[in-house]
């Protein structure tokens, strides 16, 4: 279960008095020193021995041997769960409705005072996006949620209204009609034929950010989810899909993208898809899983006639294997595939985080994908995936409770430290082209800054003499033993007009 933040604990102490609460559910107050007593509703009471302290925002009865704050009393007074009755405090219609309630406490409540965020009468299609609103919300108002977004790089400031990113904090239920009404048995009944709900009652989404899979009219077709936190009971699962799909992933992820761009790079996750988008590669859609590419995902490409994929699947065993698989198919439909080579181990994600700035470093890997066809690879002039290439974006600052960071990091995907333990591992390739910046022996340090490295200003040179071939330039500048050669290499591997990157010896 989401926890709730202590920040929020804190201000509903702090906005909401403890006495005016009391006293609105019918209680009268009178003073006892600097305290304040009354009769308990809570039991037969003739002694008024309930006594509430306002300078410490706390009650306690000394007849039935209870207290608390706030969020208690509600507890107690409306016979509700602890998050319920947090949500009742933070909802002002609910509040009102609460004040207004009388003294009489109930035991079990079975009527719901907060207002639902869905229609019970709307259809299936406008159920979900009603579904996917609230969650919206609950993404914006969870700072735990937004500091999980922080933790892997996903702080673009439009990615949460472009996407329609949410999270489920197991808090709808709270405002459906009660299970035992007829209303609230119809509508909890749809949404688990839907996906959203299990057989238990329960959230399917439960603790996770919440992706949708939107079709060209907007409507949803798959949600995705991510658990926010490692702290799980063993055997439940990290990833989630929409449970009334049978097979995991429907849809394209990010249509626009094939609407836009003849070039796509194909990620594994939609977490992978997120980093290049926030890094401005808006170029981009994934699979489901490893194996996940769908006859649907297939049929969307052709009908957008993409000509060129670039395949960003993580560097494993799994990922190389199938990242190879479905180069075949693809060219077997006429398209050009190419292969982004992170280093081993590695998925988008975690190289975006350690090779920072994010634009810059998968800029590079996009550049340098490997040819996965047979024969001299075609020129990938004009490519559309260096025009997406934008600066990387400010990041959004989010306020967080303290070490609230620090607790996220342990939840990524992979990124224990004996993922790291051999950094030597990152491919030769990938050193030689960043030389500049990305260091053999440290990949968490890594820096790709072309525009800061020194430039040495020296006198005018000699009109050199160029021995021009097809893998190198050589220029020969002065004689005797002022005499000085430089080799440039790599220009064949510029295959845009806007970037020039070659080794100079």
């Amino acid at each position: 279960m989401a926890r709730i933040p202590d920040s929020d604990l804190q201000r509903l102490k702090d906005e909401i008095s403890v006495q005016r609460l009391i006293e609105a559910s019918g209680v009268e107050l009178k003073k006892l020193g600097k305290d304040l007593a009354g009769k308990c509703p809570f039991h037969a009471d003739d002694t008024a021995s309930l006594v509430i302290t306002p300078s410490k925002y706390l009650w306690h009865c000394f007849g039935c041997l209870v207290g608390g704050g706030v969020v208690d009393w509600v507890m107690k007074l409306r016979g509700v769960s602890f998050r319920h009755a947090v949500e009742l405090l933070k909802d002002e219609t609910a509040l009102t409705s609460l004040a207004a309630g009388g003294s009489h406490p109930i035991k079990q409540s079975t009527v719901r005072t907060l207002p639902a965020p869905v229609a019970l009468d709307a259809d299936d299609r406008a159920l979900l996006l009603q579904v996917m609103g609230y969650y919206q919300q609950s993404l914006k108002d969870s700072p735990e949620a937004l500091a999980y977004l922080q933790s892997r790089g996903l702080n673009h400031p439009e990615l949460l209204d472009h996407f329609k990113l949410g999270f489920a904090n197991r808090t709808l239920g709270l405002r459906l009609p009660h299970k035992n009404r007829v209303e609230g048995a119809q509508i909890r009944s749809r949404l688990e034929r839907l996906g959203v709900y299990r057989e238990s009652g329960h959230e399917h989404f439960n603790g996770s950010v919440v992706v949708p899979v939107l079709d060209e009219h907007g409507q949803v077709k798959e949600l995705y989810g991510r658990k926010i936190t490692a702290r799980l009971r063993e055997g439940t699962p990290l990833h989630l899909y929409l449970r009334a799909n049978p097979s995991r992933g429907r849809g394209v992820f990010n249509l626009t993208a094939l609407q836009a761009s003849k070039e796509i790079i194909l990620c594994e996750s939609i977490i992978d898809a997120l980093t290049f988008w926030c890094a401005g590669f808006r170029n981009v859609t994934t699979a489901y899983g490893v194996e996940g590419f769908t006859d649907e995902l297939l049929a969307a490409f052709k009908a957008h006639s993409v000509t060129r994929v670039l395949i960003a699947y993580d560097r494993d065993e799994a990922g190389d294997r199938a990242a190879e698989k479905l180069a075949a198919r693809l060219m077997s439909e006429g398209m050009e595939c190419y292969r982004v080579v992170f280093p081993k181990g590695m998925d988008a994600n975690e190289y975006s985080l350690k090779v920072t700035p994010a634009a810059k470093s998968l800029g590079l890997l996009i550049r340098q994908a490997q040819w996965l066809g047979k024969g001299k690879a075609p020129s990938r002039e004009g490519a559309s995936v260096s025009a997406h290439v934008s600066a990387a974006p400010a990041p959004v600052q989010i306020p967080v409770e303290p070490d609230l960071q620090a607790k996220q990091a342990s939840s990524r995907d992979g990124m224990c430290a004996s993922s790291y333990q051999n950094n030597s591992e990152i491919d030769s390739s990938l050193r030689q082209s960043s030389g500049q910046a990305l260091a053999a022996e440290s990949v968490g340090a890594a820096v790709i800054d072309i525009d800061t490295l020194p430039v040495q200003r020296d006198a005018p040179a000699p009109e050199p003499v160029a021995d021009v071939s097809a893998a190198e330039v050589l220029l020969h500048f002065g004689e005797g033993s002022k005499a000085r050669r430089w080799r440039v290499r790599g220009l064949a591997k510029n295959l845009a007009y806007e970037v020039l990157k070659v080794n100079v010896l």
